[in-house]
């Protein structure tokens, strides 16, 4: 478990002046990583790092030939058009490249004059999604999102049995997870309206978002050999923002016995930034679980874990209508909540996915699941936020919202501050609805 060092030293300043800046999202205490390259151009993807408003190319960055060991070879892998060999390397190469980066981008740093020309401005960019992501898992782990779910599914057996003994999941569909700035049709599919005799097809009626941070997975492990929960976050490279759009109509229709399916499976939208670990380690809390609740099972149990091992990383959701965007509006807030109220950690999540001998390899994309809050202005989707669609939200410019319409957009944004340390974000992820085809 990643403990603070001199990198996150909050009164480090960087030669680059916007990461020095109040309120940025990319001080040099953060670091994240991206795949990237200029703006219409046919320039080959690659990998970056945010500092302030650029991006550090690290293709620049290898061909200068500044770092040696294990930092060069950290740059090397990350210099790829995905970050999945930088992945691979594991949490103590992540760690020296970090550090080396993170003195090389200091105020008075040597490598100043041969770095400056290694930057890109983000304004200029366009992401590609930084990893190649072989699977997907989706996880349940806000206990008060399957609630408020719960009471509208099933009144009468709100939350089942397992929820507090198991970290809950299902395996989605990684060939449609873009990068932020994704747009996507919207679905179609069968669904059974109330009091309706027999199913009916069409565009989905009940168009929902899903506010969920992605855990890309690291270093891989065999399979049939599990990771136990003292390595489960060595494992882990990162976090990323994830909106996991979801058709509510259909799933109702099809999520039983085996779960959601095409409610789930046309767009997943992802922040092209993964803010690591290491730069989150200022933020870690404890892991706090209700004493009257049955505590995990020792194999998904451990000191460390209770004592450190949840984050508190803010988290927000904007959303922009057509009027809004026409008026020159900025999106509004409509939830704002933190990763801290999640039932179930990171590590939790890896030690169970693997308790069986799964094998997980880098690149490998897990989702939070919807991360309410305890309140529910806190509520991470539209369905929880609208009572399942009877109490409308309420927007700035006059309209309001029970499900998105077409033309909609969605911005989620997190960022983790507190006293004593430096503020660090995640940037954005936006996503339009089009029209069904």
């Amino acid at each position: 478990m990643t403990m603070i060092n001199e990198t996150h030293d909050p009164a480090l300043r960087s030669w680059v002046a916007s990461a020095n800046l109040a309120g940025t999202d990319f001080p040099i205490q953060n670091l994240p990583f991206a795949s990237f390259r200029r703006q219409g151009s046919d320039e080959s993807f690659r990998g970056g790092v945010a500092i302030g408003d650029q991006i550090l190319d690290l293709a620049a960055v290898a061909r200068a030939g500044l770092f040696g060991g294990d930092a060069g070879q950290a740059v090397l892998a990350g210099a790829q058009p995905q970050l999945n060999a930088l992945m691979a390397l594991g949490p103590s190469v992540w760690s020296v490249l970090r550090l080396a980066l993170s003195r090389a981008l200091r105020e008075g740093s040597a490598e100043q004059a041969t770095l400056q020309a290694c930057l890109v401005p983000q304004a200029q960019a366009e992401y590609g999604v930084p990893a190649r992501i072989g699977d997907y898992t989706d996880f349940y782990t806000s206990v008060h999102h399957a609630t408020n779910i719960g009471k509208l599914f099933r009144p009468d057996n709100p939350l089942l049995p397992n929820y507090k003994w198991v970290p809950i999941g299902y395996h989605g569909r990684a060939s449609s997870i873009g990068v932020s700035g994704q747009q996507f049709r919207r679905p179609v599919g069968q669904t059974m309206p109330p009091g309706a005799a027999l199913p009916s097809f069409g565009p989905c009626k009940r168009l929902d978002i899903e506010l969920e941070l992605g855990i890309f997975v690291g270093t891989a492990n065999e399979l049939g050999d599990p990771v136990a929960m003292a390595q489960a976050e060595d494992r882990v490279f990162g976090i990323c923002l994830l909106n996991d759009w979801s058709a509510r109509d259909i799933q109702a229709w099809e999520y039983q016995p085996l779960g959601p399916f095409l409610s789930k499976n046309f767009a997943t939208t992802i922040s092209p930034w993964i803010v690591t670990l290491e730069a989150l380690a200022p933020y870690r809390v404890a892991f706090e679980r209700p004493a009257d609740d049955p505590q995990p099972l020792p194999y998904l149990d451990s000191e460390a874990n209770r004592q450190r091992g949840a984050f508190d990383i803010q988290l927000q959701v904007g959303l922009e209508t057509p009027k809004m965007r026409e008026a020159g509006q900025g999106d509004a807030t409509i939830c704002r909540t933190s990763y801290r109220h999640a039932y179930w950690t990171v590590a939790q999540m890896v030690t169970h996915h693997t308790v069986n001998g799964c094998n997980l390899q880098p690149g490998d994309l897990f989702g939070s699941g919807t991360l309410s809050g305890p309140t529910l202005d806190q509520a991470g989707a539209l369905i929880e936020l609208t009572a399942g669609g009877k109490n409308p939200i309420p927007l700035p410019n006059g309209e309001s919202r029970t499900f998105l319409e077409d033309g909609d957009a969605v911005v989620l944004r997190g960022w983790c501050e507190k006293p004593g340390a430096a503020r660090i974000g995640f940037g954005e992820c936006r996503g339009t609805v089009l029209p069904a085809r």
